[in-house]
């Protein structure tokens, strides 16, 4: 096991135990050497069958447990400045499941703190930027061919809103990914926001302001809109269409099995962000293990985590106050002056 980049997971929640199986049995290059999480026995379970792996209640423990050399974050929110700024202090790469902190400050402290060291060891978990659709979708952004993008549609829509979800997390949680994948897909900071609220949906919980309309304006003059339905008891679909001066280009249309018997046809329809996005987290998952090896950092950087997390907190006052809610970002530090990568 010498060869493969020993691993330590934090957290081994859906995602977390997701991550760990995909190092153990999909990606190549890797191997888990410790996973942590408060519950030793989830623990335990997601490292099951896994040659080495060692089980921690605590993630300093496992940041330090033999053979760890890099660390890939998939704890609750809240956990994520402490491991990142642990992952830090010991020079250890590290994948950071979004939101890479929940507020804006702390996401900053984490610039900072990385700045400070000179390069880059953080890669924060945006994977749409390594989904197939979304990448073409770049790349002919990216020829020009199309003219000046104008507006970005999205769709962003869950089967079920998971127990205590909030209104606010309809922002700072889902679309968050469509926060970063428009900086990316554009190369334009955000700089304003506005949330409409159409009445609830009768498959809400009680108190939950779903779905939601979300209006992102950038700095160039385009415009973004999110549709984001957490509630809507049919399926996960994600969707965007790039509208430009000379064409428009759209991506998320369902390609899967179409099953026809007794005289009708039926659509298949993913029900888990994990199905939809899988071959995109294995790219991921992949591409910061290479890299990791190499002794280097690419994808979404900690500059990336910030910005979300200081879009989401606008959108978040935009939505509490029902007004247009301008976005402030700190000064962007010279290390990631190439991070929209």
């Amino acid at each position: 096991m010498g060869d493969l980049l020993g691993v330590a997971v934090l957290g081994a929640g859906h995602m977390g135990a997701d991550h760990v199986r995909r190092l153990g049995r999909v990606v190549g290059g890797a191997r888990v050497a410790a996973v942590a999480d408060p519950d030793t026995d989830r623990a335990a379970a997601a490292a099951a069958g896994l040659d080495g792996a060692t089980v921690h209640s605590d993630a300093e423990a496992a940041l330090d447990a033999p053979g760890v050399e890099a660390v890939l974050i998939a704890s609750p929110g809240p956990a994520h400045e402490e491991a990142l700024l642990g992952a830090f202090a010991r020079g250890l790469p590290v994948l950071c499941e979004k939101p890479m902190v929940p507020d804006s400050a702390g996401a900053y402290r984490v610039v900072e703190a990385e700045a400070r060291l000179g390069r880059r060891l953080a890669q924060i978990g945006f994977m749409r930027r390594y989904d197939t659709e979304y990448r073409r979708l770049k790349a002919l952004l990216d020829t020009g061919g199309l003219g000046r993008p104008l507006m970005l549609h999205c769709t962003h829509r869950n089967v079920s809103s998971p127990p205590g979800f909030t209104s606010a997390m309809l922002i700072n949680s889902s679309v968050s990914h469509e926060i970063d994948a428009a900086r990316w897909l554009l190369g334009q900071e955000l700089t304003a926001v506005t949330v409409l609220r159409p009445a609830p949906s009768a498959g809400a919980p009680e108190g939950l302001s779903d779905p939601q309309f979300v209006l992102f304006e950038t700095e160039r003059g385009a415009l973004v809109d999110v549709e984001v339905f957490v509630n809507c008891g049919f399926g996960y679909q994600v969707r965007c269409e790039a509208v430009c001066e000379a064409g428009s280009a759209r991506i998320g249309d369902e390609h899967t099995m179409v099953v026809t018997a007794r005289g009708g046809a039926r659509e298949e329809v993913a029900q888990d962000y994990l199905v939809r996005f899988a071959d995109a987290y294995d790219r991921e998952v992949q591409a910061w293990v290479d890299s990791a090896r190499s002794g280097r950092a690419g994808g979404p950087s900690a500059w990336d985590g910030y910005a979300a997390a200081a879009v989401a907190e606008a959108g978040v006052r935009a939505l509490e106050t029902g007004g247009r809610t301008a976005v402030r970002l700190a000064p962007r530090p010279s290390l990631y002056a190439d991070a929209d990568e």
